[in-house]
């Protein structure tokens, strides 16, 4: 797909607009004046074809309460799945909620007790680690292994950790944050069988599901499931339209199924959805796949930028880019370097901001997470001054 139809390559300029990776970058990392390559949304103004059916719905004028049972946008799931991933889907599991964090994290509520053990592939999306402990769970953490530039799952180790007495739930993460690791069919298939086996709930986080790069195939939860679980996903992260919430997913179980709907409406007031966000989603998924399709082209053409980079003044790390995500997860524990000082280096003399691997939990020690979600003239200053901060500290 030509990325000449659209421009993405034009920096906007996202100071004062309330944006957490611009505008609140201090919060993390101590500093304001920093270039940022950190939470993951994207620098890119979302599809025409959405801002246009936004704007129509604002010119109306009547901004009231709304729906989100209805044909418009079950249809358009429906749609979604079958052309991008020639997969079939029950309308009837689908629900809906403000995001797909605070999805997972009803679920962990309405499943699980306190003291259950959710378990997680790891390194994994520090958001989990605080909605489980928040939640008053325990992390049962399984952690991938690095072969090569493969990130690999442990069966007999997963089969170990499901086969424990207070294990209740597997959070997936699929595709893998911060890995970018595409999960096979074939390893879905065994985690959904030992799930089963073991009486262990499934939640399929699959937010990252639009972004996958050369042969790979994302398979959605599914196509594998068996026994209780939830598929969990959103427009926001294909489409960069986070900042409009809105999140939907599929609940195989109809009395689980009423259970979710009933407390999001009963327990926490949440009858309406946003109505903007039911657009993006229908326009989106009946019209963006053109706009979507361009914007992969760039952002894999990024990523291999960010490989061929690195690599050229590294040649020991290479580097290769990530089967999917916009998430460039760079190992750089061949250069030894300690991650502390990376970041202070990063931080206080390069000036910009890139997650440090340790974010991720502990088998992210080594690593940077890197977001190529923007114009490639970003990336290029923020791969230079990646490459100028190592070359400081071997210096």
């Amino acid at each position: 797909m030509s990325t000449n139809l659209f421009d993405f390559s034009t920096t906007i300029d996202r100071h004062g607009t309330w944006c957490t990776q611009w505008d609140y970058v201090a919060d993390r990392f101590g500093s304001a004046d920093l270039l940022p390559f950190t939470i993951s949304d994207m620098d890119f103004a979302t599809a025409p074809c959405i801002l246009e059916a936004l704007q129509k719905r604002l010119q109306h004028g009547v901004l009231g309460y709304s729906r989100w049972q209805h044909d418009d946008f079950l249809g358009a799931i429906e749609h979604w799945y079958q052309q991008r991933f020639n997969s079939q889907i029950d309308r009837n599991m689908v629900v809906y909620g403000p995001s797909v964090i605070y999805m997972v994290a009803q679920l962990i509520r309405q499943w699980t007790q306190p003291g259950d053990g959710v378990l997680t592939f790891t390194p994994a999306y520090d958001a989990f680690f605080k909605v489980i402990d928040g939640n008053q769970r325990k992390l049962v953490a399984c952690p991938l292994e690095k072969q090569g530039n493969e990130w690999l799952l442990n069966s007999d180790l997963l089969e170990q950790q499901l086969a424990a007495p207070d294990c209740t739930l597997l959070l997936l993460c699929s595709p893998h944050n911060p890995t970018g690791k595409v999960w096979s069919k074939a390893e879905l298939t065994l985690i959904a069988e030992l799930c089963q086996r073991h009486n262990v709930r499934v939640i399929s986080d699959e937010i990252h599901m639009d972004m996958i790069w050369g042969d790979h195939r994302h398979t959605p939860w599914n196509e594998v499931a068996t026994g209780h679980w939830a598929l969990l996903t959103s427009g926001s992260k294909s489409f960069n339209i986070p900042a409009l919430t809105g999140a939907y997913g599929l609940i195989s179980d109809p009395a689980q199924r009423d259970a979710y709907l009933h407390q999001l409406k009963a327990s926490d007031g949440l009858s309406s959805p946003a109505v903007l966000a039911v657009l993006a989603h229908v326009t989106a998924y009946r019209q963006g796949d053109v706009w979507l399709d361009a914007l992969r082209s760039y952002l894999e053409s990024n990523l291999h930028y960010v490989a061929d980079t690195l690599n050229a003044a590294f040649p020991e790390l290479n580097w290769q880019p990530p089967q999917s995500t916009y998430l460039a997860w760079i190992d750089l524990r061949p250069l030894k370097l300690d991650d502390k000082a990376l970041q202070r280096e990063l931080i206080d003399n390069q000036k910009v901001a890139i997650m440090p691997g340790y974010t991720y939990g502990a088998e992210g020690e080594g690593f940077l997470r890197l977001n190529v979600g923007c114009p490639r003239s970003k990336v290029e200053m923020g791969v230079e001054k990646l490459i100028a901060g190592i070359r400081a500290l071997k210096a």
